[in-house]
């Protein structure tokens, strides 16, 4: 054991910046589109290098009209944009996390449910349009033309040639600046003539350069932009902004909203103007050179970027002088692994969160990005798998600070989910409602909007669902601000659960059992059934989390001493002896389709880990939950693929595990589920017809961590699920462990050759690889090193 070999650097500034924000969160709540004191910025003026390892390449801009699939996304985790870098037309869809219609939505339907539309319940939709026209520069009069993302920098970058001079021009979203900025450069004596135009998507009036609306809902927003450049002439012209002979051009954008994260107030800052602060922002960052504010954009994004770094393999050389989009295809046509594209999926999936989820709301459906008003799903939060999904990665990937939009937001929307619960649930047309006749806690429908309101059916086992995720962001992190921050929702959550579990008596038993009311196993299945797996599982994680909760602050022992009752007579999953299978709804019976998309009866395998393959739980509840799986079948949806992989990590079958994540790999054609162009997960949501949906683009990336490293507290497992295309030789660093740990491993063959771990929270832990494992002593702070592992 070495314990001399220090932290990286970047890794104790991440931790330094992760204290910082868990005060100034817990204190201030989730911020909001506000003005901010001017960013410090580097001073280091060394060129700016990417690595080819972590850029994708393609050698076409995006098609206006497929955006979604083709354009390529930028986010400084408010703020976003998707740009189609065409030569002579670049366009940005912009959108704010907070550009949300609908409301508290209040009054049921006349079964009890919520309404569910995009006045009453609401949607997310566009900011503006931003489109930069040169006339000149049309894609048939260039050559050399080649579009990149930079993962590890945040940018995008364009350049192609015409009439022997080079053109370039990048765009990124800077978080020190709350803007997106696009600057257009040339070499060999060119100029750039053009206009820029910024558009509302609500039939809104630009005046000059900048607009501002409201809702009707009482939401006011509003954007501006500015140009300027060097050698030539930059002028406004009514909603126009021309630019004539220009050796390089800036433009800078900038908007948001006054929604503020506060029920007292309706979620409304009615002291804000959102127009006028958006002028503000890029006056304050039009005063700098482009330059100044790329290197203070990329030094804020590579602090978090270059907290895990991965390698899976070397690709061949014909494998990398593909692009992007060439590549996605070769590897399914050809089914060869390719370990470095399969690595940049993963960091894909990084960028996005880094881009998505910083300062403000928690991603969605479509995470930050949008090309029309129009979202399936009205781009909600379903707390039925995809949020939960969308933060399965964060801690796991380096990027715990973008999971306290999670909580932030749980937190914001706390009161008012309380205050329906107690209005609302108990509602006699309400199928779901507690047959008990009591209410207490809270409660959440399947959908949830960001006005304090739920939409479509309540989702009784939501809130314990949501609680475990937040509870184990605290495994990972150890955080205790986090801890008490949450301790009200979790404490609330069992409150509903212990006003709702009524008592039933095992069939052939006088044994009584506490049981789920009326419930429905999302989403098939009877909609009356009662003690149904999914809900039993996370009410047990919700009483077992809450209790060591209350032990660690040292609160409400009383309370946890009642509701350790209560778990101790919750009714567990058996085996149905008819199909073999872990039970779904309490029944010997399959009740449901048998492939269906969501894994309900298996949350307690993933994300909850009470049924593992060890000598813990009964052999037959695995195996009873491996058959379950098997029939669940290996092609679904892409988030549905992500969780198969997942379970299937957790049950060390490493080329099932492999295999979903290549399935999700796969080129969308036609509205297919797969990668789309720009590596977007497509969801068919009918023939021919496929639709943006985020959550696979982290549930992906959060399974490719979990076959490296299954963590829990008190136990660790090095190369749980390494399939044979990544076993030659590779590496990690930076991966987040429960229990409070970070580990950097390296392996060849197969076998671990090092591991190193570092306490952040942690103190002791078994570290385990094959049937060998030995036990770890640190402080926080403290680290160690690990060799010679045999089996």
């Amino acid at each position: 054991m070495d314990k001399s070999r220090p932290a990286a650097p970047s890794r104790r500034r991440l931790l330094s910046l992760a204290a910082a924000t868990g005060v100034a969160t817990a204190l201030g709540g989730l911020p909001a589109f506000t003005a901010t004191a001017a960013p410090q910025r580097p001073t280091d003026s060394t060129p700016l290098k990417g690595s080819s390892r972590n850029r994708l390449w393609w050698q076409a801009p995006a098609d206006e009209h497929s955006m979604i699939e083709q354009g390529l996304p930028v986010g400084n985790g408010r703020l976003g944009a998707l740009a189609s870098n065409d030569p002579g037309r670049e366009l940005l869809l912009i959108t704010d996390a907070t550009m949300w219609t609908g409301g508290l939505n209040d009054t049921l339907d006349s079964d009890g449910q919520f309404p569910y539309g995009r006045d009453d319940f609401g949607s997310f939709t566009l900011l503006a349009r931003l489109t930069v026209d040169i006339p000149d520069h049309d894609l048939s009069a260039v050559s050399g033309y080649r579009r990149t993302l930079d993962l590890a920098q945040g940018v995008i970058g364009t350049s192609y040639v015409r009439s022997g001079v080079t053109y370039e021009r990048q765009v990124f979203a800077s978080r020190p600046d709350d803007a997106i900025v696009l600057h257009f450069t040339q070499s060999g004596g060119g100029r750039y003539t053009g206009t820029v135009t910024l558009d509302g998507t609500h039939e809104e009036t630009v005046q000059g350069t900048s607009f501002g609306a409201a809702f009707p809902n009482g939401l006011r927003y509003g954007a501006a932009v500015k140009a300027y450049g060097t050698g030539g002439s930059v002028r406004v012209k009514g909603a126009l902004i021309e630019f004539s002979g220009c050796k390089d051009l800036t433009v800078v954008v900038s908007g948001g909203t006054n929604y503020a994260p506060d029920a007292a107030s309706h979620y409304r800052d009615p002291s804000l103007d959102p127009e006028k602060l958006a002028r503000t922002k890029v006056a304050a960052a039009a005063a700098h050179p482009a330059d100044t504010l790329l290197r203070t954009h990329v030094a804020d994004h590579k602090a978090l970027f270059e907290q895990l770094d991965l390698s899976l393999g070397t690709s061949s050389a014909e494998q990398r002088s593909l692009d992007t989009w060439e590549r996605i295809r070769a590897r399914a046509r050809d089914d060869v692994p390719d370990p470095e594209l399969e690595a940049a999926y993963l960091q894909f999936g990084r960028y996005l969160m880094i881009s998505g989820s910083r300062g403000s709301l928690p991603l969605n459906l479509q995470g930050l990005w949008l090309d029309g008003n129009d979202p399936d799903w009205m781009g909600d939060y379903h707390t039925d798998i995809n949020i939960q999904m969308n933060y399965w990665m964060a801690d796991r990937a380096g990027l715990s600070q973008s999971f306290d939009a999670l909580t932030d937001y749980c937190l914001a929307q706390f009161p008012s989910w309380r205050k329906l619960t107690h209005d609302l649930f108990n509602d006699p047309r309400n199928r779901y409602r507690n047959s008990t006749g009591k209410v207490a806690g809270w409660a959440v429908a399947f959908s949830t909007n960001i006005h304090g309101g739920s939409g479509w059916w309540w989702h009784p086992a939501g809130n314990a669902w949501l609680c475990a995720s937040l509870w184990e962001h605290y495994e990972f992190t150890r955080s205790r601000s986090h801890l008490t921050r949450i301790y009200p929702l979790l404490k609330s959550a069992c409150e509903f659960w212990e006003a709702r579990l009524i008592t039933t008596t095992l069939p052939g038993t006088s044994k009584e059992v506490l049981v789920d009311d009326s419930d429905w196993s999302p989403e098939h299945g009877p909609q009356d059934a009662k003690g149904i797996t999914y809900a039993q599982e996370l009410v047990w994680a919700l009483f077992d989390n809450y209790r060591t909760a209350a032990r660690e602050l040292k609160k409400d022992s009383a309370y946890a001493k009642t509701i350790g009752g209560l778990q101790d007579r919750l009714y567990l999953p058996k085996v149905s002896e008819r199909t073999g299978w872990l039970e779904e709804w309490m029944s010997p019976d399959n009740l449901g389709e048998t492939t269906h998309r969501h894994l309900s009866p298996l949350i307690g395998l993933f994300p909850g880990d009470r049924i593992r393959p060890d000598e813990s739980t009964p052999p037959e509840i695995v195996k009873g939950a491996t058959a379950l799986l098997t029939a669940r079948g290996m092609e679904s949806f892409g988030w549905a693929n992500a969780w198969r992989s997942l379970c299937w990590a957790r049950l060390k079958n490493a080329e099932n595990a492999y295999q979903l994540i290549v399935n999700n790999l796969r080129p969308s054609t036609d509205g297919g589920n797969g990668s789309a162009p720009n590596l977007f997960d497509i969801y068919e949501v009918e023939k021919g017809r496929g639709i943006f949906q985020i959550d696979a683009n982290f549930g992906t990336p959060a399974a490719m961590i979990e076959m490296l490293l299954y963590s829990r507290p008190g136990h660790l497992e090095l190369l749980p699920a390494l399939p044979d295309a990544w076993a030659k030789s590779g590496s990690v660093t930076g991966v987040g462990a429960r229990g409070g740990f970070v580990v950097d491993l390296r392996w060849r063959d197969g076998r671990p050759t090092e591991a190193y771990i570092r306490s952040v929270g942690g103190r002791t832990t078994t570290v385990a690889y094959g049937r060998s494992s030995r036990t770890v002593t640190l402080k926080p702070g403290a680290s160690v090193t690990l060799r010679d592992f045999t089996r």
